[in-house]
């Protein structure tokens, strides 16, 4: 028996009428007679196209196809009963399509709401006013260790996670639970896959790739992935204003190999990897022109030197799960990193500044017409670390009825050698001037041992979810005990329990790592306690549905208050803590999302934030915005592709955020005294797919060839400012602009076999 079809769209060409079917199946609309082309949409059923002859009124009926797939074989893992209240889950299959300038997972989170990261040359990112050293990363979960003396976004080599490996993602700025470490700011949470088939692919660019090789053998008890990255970022900068030669090789192997035994309740997991981050670079000349048309400057400078910096990270983990019984299991995992980083620079740079002239009429237009200041700066670097860390962790879940009962304790050891020579002068107006002179050596070795209970409760009708749990921890070094309480509470109300309140409270805690623990003088104050904050929450959920596809919208509001907070500034990537406790700091803000599928088959969202993050530093100046103080966030990822043709498609990746505080060098009074210029990145990307049939695993099933336009705006963001002083004593800001427009060429070719 035929049944009507609502919510069909229905266009008609070339009239580009666009209509839409009511709760009977019907649709009306007028046409000029002749010929016309009908295309009707639905999301349960096959496209349908007819040619039409229109003369005169007509009734036309149409049947519609189901659509029908042959779904592959699902395996329902069972890892965790967990259900978490605070996180967003990302879709992996989204990670490939961001367009961005290394190719880096975490720019897909700086889309999302909350998240910062105004530095498209690397891998950190800020959310709700925090730095980079205060979020959570898991792999698997194991903690991940990030280089410490990286000091510019272009220097930094590939993060650790691995896009290849990716199977799923979870990422909360705020109030999650026990269950996880001692940061203050966000965790992220990421699974590697586990294949159930032979795979492999080859992705290709201007500026790297990897290659990829998973696998299962043929009882299906074993599966294994690799993947070898590589990344040359030497085109793309050579777009930075700094001319120079650009000698960036970043290297890195990954792998997870997982067996099963006895009947599926046992797994055995290995994770291995191994990065090798080379960064030289010989810079040549820069010139940079700043100001406005009634005062334009340009500031000349001439370089003599180089920098050579490495960084080698090996890190492995053993990971074994037992299931005892279909109500409790348990986790033991052992993991250890060991690090090597060197940073070697020697760079004299002569500057001259001086006024243009902004006369259209003038025949000296474009032109210095008054030196304000020339003199030399001279940078010297012989910095060394090296870490070592070593982690055991075991985790339980017991079910007891529809409760869930988690609990668990990890034992940390951390050595770090760490060797600081630097010193920094400038010769001006024949008046030699130390900026900067750091001559320190620390080795430092603890233990950290933290332990979680966490309860998680649901109501009989799935409307209620609460998960109340405690979080203890003890540092040898500083010899302090934290103890953090976390609260969270969904309740899912309405039709099909569509909406969902959250709220969420809790203590959270950072114990110092080594970085905090050095002053801006390189000296180690073995002083400092951890900085201690309390998380609020008040958040709402709505699912809906347009065009008959699903959505969501989000809002979250929070607050946060800390205390014992260890002030820093920010210098591009390197955060230059005061190693002490002298502040008091608060953040509160609005984020809003909405994402789902404003194009049938493929995820988009658009975020939203506003926020304010101010703090003390009790020497007299009150509340002033901290470095990490952007009032205004936005965030696009979008995904189109052609109506009648899905294999053409288009990616957007667009961000844009309000200037962030920034003061002259060492002046405590006027640390936060200017606001930096707005931040604004589009990047998009085009792709044609194309798929094969074939039984072979050495030829391709399908073929992907994209091009990218990274910053197609032409923004010249500015990330740092150089201070000059000009022979009045006067100090100019000098924007340092970040990459500029660049072409990415990309090439992916994926092989498999059922």
């Amino acid at each position: 028996m035929s049944q009507p079809v609502t919510d069909a769209q229905i266009i008609i060409m070339p009239d580009s009428i666009l209509v839409t079917s009511n709760d009977k199946g019907r649709f009306e609309t007028q046409l000029t007679p002749g010929s016309h082309q009908l295309s009707i949409f639905h999301l349960q059923f096959q496209t349908y196209h007819q040619a039409l002859d229109i003369d005169s009124n007509q009734e036309l009926t149409i049947a519609l196809s189901y659509k029908t797939e042959l779904l592959q074989d699902v395996r329902v893992t069972g890892r965790t009963y967990r259900e978490d209240i605070t996180t967003i889950r990302i879709d992996a299959k989204n990670l490939e399509n961001v367009p961005s300038a290394t190719g880096d997972f975490t720019k897909i989170l700086s889309t999302l709401p909350g998240v910062s990261s105004n530095n498209e040359l690397s891998s950190a990112y800020s959310v709700r006013g925090g730095n980079y050293d205060e979020n959570l990363i898991y792999v698997n979960g194991i903690e991940i260790y990030r280089p410490q003396i990286v000091s510019a976004g272009r220097q930094e080599g590939l993060s650790f996670i691995n896009p290849d490996l990716v199977g799923a993602v979870d990422f909360s700025a705020g109030g999650w639970e026990a269950a996880y470490g001692d940061k203050l700011s966000s965790v992220l949470s990421v699974q590697y896959k586990e294949p159930t088939r032979h795979e492999a692919s080859i992705n290709l660019s201007i500026l790297g790739g990897s290659v990829y090789f998973g696998g299962i053998n043929q009882d299906k008890s074993l599966t294994y992935t690799i993947s070898v990255r590589h990344k040359n970022t030497k085109y793309l900068l050579g777009t930075l204003e700094t001319q120079g030669q650009y000698l960036p090789k970043f290297t890195d192997v990954q792998s997870y190999i997982n067996k099963k035994f006895k009947n599926n309740k046992t797994e055995l997991g290995l994770l291995i990897s191994t990065a090798i981050n080379n960064y030289q670079t010989i810079p040549t000349y820069q010139q940079t022109e700043f100001g406005n048309l009634q005062a334009s400057y340009r500031l000349s400078i001439a370089f003599d030197g180089r920098e050579l910096l490495d960084y080698y990270t090996n890190q492995a983990a053993l990971l074994l799960r037992h299931r005892f019984s279909d109500r409790f299991q348990s986790s033991l995992s052992l993991s250890g990193v060991r690090s090597s980083e060197r940073e070697n620079y020697e760079i004299e740079a002569g500057y001259l500044l001086c006024d243009v002239n902004t006369n259209l009429a003038s025949n000296r237009f474009n032109e210095c017409v008054n030196v304000l200041g020339v003199g030399t700066n001279y940078s010297y670097g012989r910095n060394r670390l090296e870490a070592q860390i070593v982690s055991v962790d075991q985790k339980n879940e017991l079910k007891i009825g529809n409760q869930l009962l988690q609990f668990g304790m990890t034992w940390d050891h951390q050595e770090i050698d760490d060797r600081l020579k630097e010193y920094e002068f400038i010769d001006s107006a024949d008046y030699v001037t130390i900026t900067e002179t750091l001559d320190n050596q620390a080795h430092i070795r603890s233990d950290k041992v933290a332990g979680y209970a966490q309860l998680q409760l649901r109501s009989s009708d799935q409307a209620h979810h609460v998960n109340i749990g405690v979080r203890a921890s003890y540092w040898s070094y500083s010899g302090q005990v934290l103890v953090t309480p976390r609260l969270q509470y969904a309740y899912s109300f309405g039709d099909n329990q569509k909406n969902t309140l959250r709220a969420a409270a809790g203590l959270y805690a950072q114990h110092p790592f080594y970085r905090e623990l050095r002053d801006r003088d390189g000296n180690i104050n073995p002083d400092v306690k951890a900085q201690e904050s309390v998380h609020t929450l008040l958040a709402w959920d709505r699912h809906f549905q347009i065009w008959g596809r699903p959505f969501m919208f989000s809002t979250e509001g929070y607050y946060k208050y800390m205390w014992n907070v260890n002030p820093y500034d920010v210098e591009n990537v390197k955060i230059r803590y005061f190693a002490t406790n002298q502040a008091t700091a608060y953040a509160y803000g609005l984020d809003f999302r909405i994402n789902g599928e404003f194009i049938e088959g493929t995820e988009s969202w658009f975020s939203f934030g506003v926020m304010k993050t101010e703090e003390d530093i009790k020497e007299g100046y009150g509340y002033v915005r901290r470095p990490t103080d952007q009032r205004l966030k936005l965030g696009i990822f979008f995904q189109d592709h052609l109506p009648n043709d899905p294999t053409i498609k288009v990616s957007l990746n667009a961000q844009f955020g309000s200037g962030l505080p920034f003061g002259p060098p060492k002046d405590d009074a006027n640390r936060s005294a200017f606001s930096g210029d707005h931040y604004t990145r589009v990047d998009i990307g085009f792709s044609k797919s194309f798929t094969f049939v074939n039984d072979k695993l050495w030829l391709p099933k399908s073929l992907w060839l994209g091009a990218e336009v990274l910053n197609v705006l032409g923004t010249d963001n500015a990330l740092t400012y150089t201070w000059v002083r000009d022979v009045n004593n006067n100090q100019f800001a000098v924007p340092n602009a970040l990459s500029a427009r660049f072409l990415n060429v990309r090439l992916i070719a994926k092989f498999h076999k059922d």
